[in-house]
């Protein structure tokens, strides 16, 4: 599903506007994105949550030229899907 697909059904389902719809679906994004910014652990009870993991540096390697290169530090978002999203996906209906 992409981002369209997702307005078009938050349209339908609530009976509003498809640019109020985007709306709803911008702020719900941005609101994720800016916790996770701010090192928050969002949590969508029945869904799953959103963290950050920290990966360290190391060293790697140029696919093109074979060369040792520095991989800095990095913040990576990570999601976890909760008991409830892993059930629905895994029954047999």
């Amino acid at each position: 599903m992409t981002k369209a697909e997702l307005v078009e059904q938050v349209a339908e389902t609530t009976q509003l506007t498809k640019k109020h719809a985007e709306l709803i679906v911008n702020t719900v994004f941005e609101s994720i994105v800016e916790s996770l910014k701010e090192g928050e652990k969002i949590e969508l009870r029945g869904f799953g949550s959103f963290r950050i993991r920290q990966r360290g540096s190391r060293i790697g390697r140029n696919p093109k030229t074979g060369d040792r290169v520095e991989v800095p530090p990095k913040r990576i978002p990570y999601f976890k899907p909760g008991k409830e999203l892993k059930e629905l996906l895994n029954s047999d209906s």
